[in-house]
């Protein structure tokens, strides 16, 4: 069986990557130089790497079911879940260990609706959710760590602790929201008891935090255009792996 999408026609790559072509041909440079298509014993990928690649990401990027990615790239529905699945570790975010000397980080959480509820529990809208804590570099806007996922009933300070994000980020400069009391992190000044409003040097600090940390919702507003972080119907590690893929995918066009 013949598909109808293959990635040697460009014109397909930015509906269901959101990169451009060469933005695309990027990727599958860099994964092959991780030896992301080593040799392997048994039966050879009936897909090419450029094809795969395609498949996994605009799984991510459209969350159609694996039967209709399967029909759109002529492969069967169990052949498209392997793919996925072996593709995502390949594809994920590598998270930087070492950061330069000044830089400034900025972290906060999102909820993402996901449907295995051994990772997920209920919150807010009585959704099932799992949080997410994204750091990002202030200046270039880049995702630089991504912890791992915990149920959504878990609140952003406790989050930032289990996740493996506040180990990962050492002790560099991180800004947050006023969800995040009592972290050590640059967070927001609060009125004390008793006063009737913050000093204006505050307020102007306040002003200047606000309009830093927005840079991270704006991230989250581009990752969320990956719509499985709208509904993730993936197990396991899977919400995560599709986390730290799109964080990647959402730095190549940053990238420059």
């Amino acid at each position: 069986m013949t598909g109808v999408i293959t990635a040697s026609e460009h014109r397909w790559t930015g509906p269901f990557t959101g990169l451009s072509p060469q933005r695309f041909s990027a990727l599958i440079t860099a994964l092959r130089k991780e030896e992301a298509a080593p040799a392997r014993k048994g039966r050879p990928w009936g897909l090419p790497l450029e094809d795969r690649v395609l498949l996994a990401v605009a799984y991510w990027r459209t969350n159609l079911t694996l039967r209709q990615l399967a029909l759109l790239f002529g492969i069967s529905k169990s052949a498209a879940d392997r793919i996925i699945d072996h593709l995502g570790p390949t594809l994920a975010l590598l998270q930087r260990r070492r950061f330069r000397k000044g830089v400034a980080l900025i972290v906060d959480g999102t909820l993402v609706p996901t449907r295995d509820h051994s990772i997920a529990e209920r919150s807010k809208n009585y959704r099932c959710f799992t949080n997410h804590q994204v750091v990002i570099d202030a200046d270039t806007r880049l995702v630089v760590a991504v912890g791992r996922p915990l149920p959504g009933n878990r609140n952003d300070c406790k989050a930032w602790e289990l996740s493996g994000a506040k180990a990962a980020l050492g002790r560099t400069t991180v800004i947050a929201d006023g969800g995040y009391r009592g972290t050590g992190l640059v967070i927001p000044h609060r009125w004390e008891r008793g006063q009737a409003e913050l000093p204006a040097w505050k307020e102007e600090h306040n002003a200047s935090h606000r309009k830093a940390r927005a840079r991270v919702e704006h991230a989250f507003a581009r990752m969320k255009t990956w719509k499985i972080l709208r509904d993730c119907r993936l197990k396991g590690d899977g919400v995560h792996h599709a986390m730290l893929g799109i964080a990647r995918l959402h730095n190549l066009p940053l990238a420059g």
